[in-house]
């Protein structure tokens, strides 16, 4: 390890692709990464576990203890990336391209490249000093279904006082942001000649009224449940897809509607999804057995730090920067399910995020190790 830099760390991580789809064509292994971590993790004397995901052939975990008992503190993030435009790059997105003071590549701030960052802070601690445990997460598929993250809370095993989560938030303590539901709603009717309306049901007349309930339902959301923390207060519903019919002379026998919900912390996933049978109820009364409700993904909740939270004060001391509110997910509610403060915090900007020519700013590179090292010193020594 001592003759591997800050560089060469980053170059060979993200040389590994492991990309997460729902596309099986696109989707990858990360265990090659998760191999590669628990060699760097090992070699500073972390006891590395490494956990094949149920269900989910070449999915794996990995998390890396030093110290003993329980509490300390937790450095978490995930390995994938998300697929590339092979169009859009300029660049290797495997190959870490040095260029204006900034590093190209796929996965530099989202966000692979984060390891190498508590690599390099740990260089400067003495860990056999440490009172606390310092634990690495590693995590698969938070790009997709955050199998990763949805197995370690399942778990339950994993006991920090502490979590920070490295997304690219600019090095600024995030402390809350949106959930995300993906929901199909499909009406099911009868088909038939359109010359003759009573031998059929129409789905998309009944969608129609199913929308306005949604709709309503919608307005519901916005006067209860704003938090002016996010930049967009209220929950929001979208109507975002939809498809019916195949033909204008031909009674519509079926028609679904896709909605995405973002809930502030205040209204879980599932209230929301209670409250959104109880909006489409008046459907089912009038038309037993045409109305079904489906996740398009498994809901993510809303997440919210404490504002009392020792390690929000920590982290704003840390960085010189001040706590904010974020619209997009993370795996945040996830890890707070060990029962630890949980905050997102990692260099690079989000928009760069998921961009073609992904890159790093270096200026991210002292600023990141000191603050990881302050926390790590802080919570652990």
């Amino acid at each position: 390890m001592a003759n591997l830099d800050f560089f060469s760390l980053y170059k060979n991580i993200i040389a590994i692709p492991s990309i997460s789809s729902t596309d099986p064509k696109w989707d990858q292994s990360n265990e090659a990464v998760i191999r590669l971590l628990a060699d760097w993790f090992g070699q500073l004397g972390f006891q590395c576990e490494v956990t094949a995901l149920p269900d989910l052939p070449g999915k794996f975990n990995l998390v890396a203890t030093i110290g003993q008992g329980e509490g300390g503190l937790l450095l978490a993030g995930h390995t994938d990336t998300v697929p590339f435009d092979e169009g859009g790059w300029s660049k290797d997105p495997f190959k870490v391209t040095e260029e204006g003071n900034r590093l190209y590549g796929l996965g530099t701030i989202d966000m692979k490249g984060f390891f190498a960052f508590i690599v390099e802070a740990l260089k400067e601690i003495d860990l056999t000093t440490l009172t606390k445990p310092l634990r690495i997460l590693a995590t698969a598929d938070e790009e997709t279904t955050m199998a990763g993250a949805r197995a370690i809370a399942a778990a339950a095993e994993l006991k920090p006082d502490y979590a920070v989560i490295g997304e690219p938030t600019g090095l600024v303590p995030v402390v809350a942001h949106k959930g995300h539901m993906s929901e199909a709603i499909r009406i099911t009717g009868k088909s038939g000649h359109s010359s003759d309306p009573a031998n059929g049901v129409n789905a998309m007349e009944i969608m129609h009224k199913a929308m306005g309930q949604v709709l309503r339902l919608q307005q519901d959301l916005k006067e209860r449940y704003a938090d002016h923390r996010f930049a967009v207060p209220q929950p929001t519903l979208n109507l975002g897809y939809i498809q019916g019919g195949d033909s204008p002379n031909r009674i519509c026998g079926c028609c679904e509607l896709h909605i995405d919900l973002r809930p502030t912390p205040q209204v879980g996933p599932d209230e929301l999804m209670g409250m959104l049978k109880e909006a489409l109820s008046p459907i089912e009364i009038h038309q037993p057995g045409c109305l079904h409700l489906q996740h398009l993904h498994e809901p993510i909740p809303a997440y919210a730090c404490a504002d009392d939270s020792v390690l929000v004060r920590e982290a704003e001391k840390a960085s010189g920067r001040a706590a904010e509110s974020v619209n997009y997910c993370t795996e945040a509610p996830f890890i707070q399910q060990l029962g630890c403060e949980t905050i997102v915090m990692g260099p690079g900007h989000i928009t760069q995020a998921h961009q073609p020519d992904e890159y790093l700013d270096l200026s991210f590179v002292k600023p990141t190790t000191s603050v990881l090292q302050h926390l790590i010193r802080r919570f652990c020594l």
